[in-house]
């Protein structure tokens, strides 16, 4: 009679294990801020009636577009990176394009956003709504601002997960998980910033 071979146990990587846990209360975090921007509109109903009319809701639209087309480009770069291709390969197709250029294309597209955001932060500034003029000010920028400051530590991100891949020799599995666990980050941001979006420019 032969002993069975020992079977081997698959761990669950600890960095998505410890990704997944801490957007986990990075959930808590954005649910106090919508908490707290809900409790500003509920004591100024007649304040955020006036203020909302200075929105350019077209513009803030084609941001959000540009932010929820970049969690399409950080998909195909995961996929690309399962596949462990982290460059382009002679073909037709998305299929030949390599983890890095659809990670690049994420970061611009991401980089346009927060550009975006800066632009509309101007013209509000410049309509007088700043973030100690009144209550709308303080809720609006206090929002929109920590998302940007999350959308500009992605931005880095990526940039740390593209060094990684241009600086090994031999692109293997465990680079691969980096930029698996870099879209969670980014997924996450992007499904926060539609709640906010809808929150904010549309339930006026």
């Amino acid at each position: 009679m032969h002993a069975s071979a020992p079977r081997t146990v698959k761990r669950p990587d600890t960095l998505a294990v410890g990704t997944i846990v801490w957007l986990g209360s990075e959930v808590m975090f954005f649910a106090g801020l919508f908490a707290i921007y809900f409790t500003l509109r509920s004591t100024s109903p007649g304040l955020w009636e006036e203020q909302t009319q200075l929105l350019n809701v077209p513009f803030a639209f084609i941001n959000t577009a540009i932010l929820v087309a970049s969690s399409f480009t950080c998909q195909f770069g995961v996929w690309a990176a399962e596949r462990l291709q982290p460059h382009n390969v002679k073909g037709q197709g998305w299929k030949s394009w390599g983890m890095i250029t659809w990670l690049w294309i994420t970061f611009a597209l991401g980089a346009i956003f927060v550009s975006g955001q800066v632009w509309e932060y101007a013209q509000l500034v410049a309509e007088g709504i700043t973030l100690s003029s009144d209550p709308y000010g303080a809720a609006f920028y206090i929002t929109t601002g920590f998302h940007a400051l999350h959308v500009t530590g992605g931005l880095i991100a990526f940039l740390l997960a593209l060094g990684r891949a241009f600086a090994v020799k031999r692109f293997t599995h465990k680079e691969a998980t980096t930029a698996v666990v870099v879209s969670y980050y980014w997924h996450f941001v992007d499904v926060v910033w539609i709640a906010l979006f809808i929150v904010i420019y549309f339930l006026q």
